[in-house]
């Protein structure tokens, strides 16, 4: 078969230590846990790639389709909706499920990592998992923990899909962790599978490659669902059109049929001006979006595109869409997308964290007019900096930290590094400090800037 890539007719981590009391508990105390101490089990007891890294990957799904077994497969009993991407999936995702949520749909979500309470990764109509939930699912199913000894993830997705079904969800947006292929979330059979894009992130894992990181992302693409890929790149489109024709699935690129325009952001409004033109049906659609970013103009090209495809499914009219944009703070708690946490001086802070990212972020900094800029950065030990750090401006103030986890890049190593790339500052030992020094030095009219990690942002909101 040849694949038509199809062009629209007329018819989208936690800073977790302190959650965690660093208890142990022994095996026959799980059924008495509380709440926090199956946090303490969860983060602590269970391999968690926000805690180790690299070796809590695993390069198999055999854990998580014996959990699936076990849980007699709780996907299927609602429609879902796949979404990964190296850059905007959590933004999609969120601005998915508040659309679906302003049509009537009882609509699951699904996303990780968290950034203040585990309960964020798991919501139902935009409700966290309660407490409770959390604690009964791990006394009731100890036995098969201690058993397959699942990772955080693996345990996080079971766990997901099981509330889903119990709740008698319509729908469910499901992020994709890491990757793709080999995730924990690809057991499902979507309606609508989505890759926002590809960038450098997780190489380590994915492959030495944007083609392999690609290749791992395509991995999503199940047999005759449709599949949406928001930006059209040299480098990865052959390798998307190639699975498509294999696995018989219609192809759009989100770019190709809708070009979207934001307004100038400013700090005061709370909302952003959008004009999103349908190069198809020679129409534009005004909205707005609480999400600042400039970034946020290739989300929602590939939200209006996903809706494209699903308005019948689904019934979706152009006022849910633009109202669930409009909602998506409110209607699912999505938070650290340049997000204000202060003014006088103006604080943001934003979870962007690879190399396309930072591209972004650092790009709409430097048109803030600001008298001095003041940075509040930290990274994890195993994120190649190298490629990150010439990006930074050298005309800016650098208070050099980490984030509360032992996957932290030390302050004053990353001090050392910055040097090299003319970055001066001084290091603090935690993102408190780092964040009260800055405020305190910079005048009313500065911007103060905070990320480099989810970790970091996590602490800061």
């Amino acid at each position: 078969m040849t694949i038509k890539i199809i062009q629209l007719q007329d018819r989208t981590t936690a800073s977790l230590r302190p959650e965690s009391s660093g208890l142990r508990l022994p095996k026959q105390d799980r059924k008495t846990m509380n709440y926090t101490e199956t946090l303490d089990f969860l983060y602590n007891q269970l391999p968690a790639y926000h805690r180790i890294g690299k070796a809590a990957y695993k390069n198999n799904l055999d854990n998580t389709l014996a959990l699936d077994s076990y849980f007699e497969h709780p996907h299927r009993k609602f429609k879902t909706i796949h979404i990964a991407g190296t850059n905007g999936k959590g933004s999609v995702s969120h601005m998915v499920a508040s659309v679906l949520q302003e049509a009537g749909w009882v609509t699951g979500l699904y996303t990780s990592p968290h950034l203040k309470d585990f309960r964020e990764r798991i919501r139902v109509n935009g409700r966290m998992i309660p407490k409770q939930d959390v604690t009964s699912f791990v006394k009731k199913h100890h036995e098969i923990i201690d058993s397959l000894k699942p990772s955080f993830f693996e345990m996080t997705v079971a766990m997901a899909f099981d509330h889903f079904a119990r709740k008698k969800v319509d729908v469910a947006v499901i992020e994709v962790g890491l990757g793709g292929r080999l995730d924990s979330t690809n057991i499902i059979n979507p309606v609508l599978s989505v890759i926002t894009n590809i960038g450098h992130d997780h190489m380590d894992l994915l492959g030495d490659s944007i083609g392999k990181v690609a290749f791992e992302k395509a991995g999503i693409i199940k047999t005759n669902v449709p599949v949406i890929v928001g930006e059209t790149q040299q480098d990865t489109s052959r390798i998307f059109i190639s699975k498509a024709e294999e696995t018989e699935s219609p192809l759009f690129f989100a770019d190709g049929n809708f070009r979207c325009m934001l307004r100038d952001w400013e700090a005061s409004p709370g909302k952003r001006k959008y004009t999103l033109n349908d190069l198809k049906n020679n129409r534009s659609i005004n909205g707005t979006i609480p999400l600042g970013g400039d970034y946020q103009q290739r989300n929602l090209q590939t939200v209006y595109q996903i809706f494209k495809i699903l308005q019948d499914d689904f019934t979706i009219t152009e006022k849910y869409i633009k109202d669930g944009i409009s909602r998506v703070i409110k209607n699912t708690g999505l938070l650290g997308r340049w997000q204000i946490i202060g003014r006088d001086p103006l604080t943001i802070c934003d979870t962007g964290h690879n190399k396309e990212g930072l591209e972004y972020v650092l790009a709409q900094i430097k048109k803030i007019p600001a008298t001095d800029l003041h940075i509040v950065i930290g990274f994890v030990s195993d994120k190649d900096i190298s490629s990150i750090l010439p990006m930074f401006p050298v005309n800016a103030h650098y208070y050099f930290t980490r984030a509360r986890v032992l996957r932290a890049l030390d302050e004053n190593i990353l001090r050392t590094k910055a040097t090299a790339y003319r970055l001066e500052g001084e290091s603090y030992p935690d993102v408190k400090t780092a964040l009260e020094t800055a405020r305190a030095n910079a005048l009313p009219a500065d911007l103060v800037f905070v990320g480099g990690s989810n970790f970091i942002v996590a602490e800061v909101i």
